[in-house]
């Protein structure tokens, strides 16, 4: 497959776990209809971008990279934006986090076989 069909599938995932880190706040700070139902939209917009990337991309390494980028960015913004105390500690473990994400994707085979339609010859 080519490198250029596999890296937009990489930017589904990412954008899928920024969208995570949105529905998840939503999830906790959503009030009015009107907030719940962008949550709603993020979370579906989300699931079907990760869906779309399993199709093409190893599931365990997409699943580990949405949800190091969803954790680690939910307690961020958290930090950031709500009051949430700040420690070395989360940010040291973020980074961690991040790394072995990170790690992830660079042992992550390039030539990996999809999954998918394109795939099947």
């Amino acid at each position: 497959m080519e490198m250029i069909k596999l890296n937009r599938y990489w930017m589904c995932v990412l954008f899928s776990g920024f969208l995570e880190i949105l529905w998840v706040t939503g999830l906790k700070y959503s009030e009015t209809t009107l907030q719940w139902a962008g949550t709603f939209v993020a979370i579906m917009i989300s699931f079907v971008m990760i869906i779309i990337a399993t199709k093409f991309l190893p599931v365990g390494t997409v699943y580990a990279i949405f949800a190091g980028i969803g954790t680690g960015g939910t307690v961020i913004v958290e930090m950031l934006f709500f009051g949430e105390p700040f420690s070395l500690l989360k940010i040291g473990l973020i980074v961690l986090l991040l790394a072995g994400v990170m790690g992830l994707k660079v042992i992550t085979s390039a030539g990996t076989e999809p999954i998918g339609e394109e795939g099947k010859g």
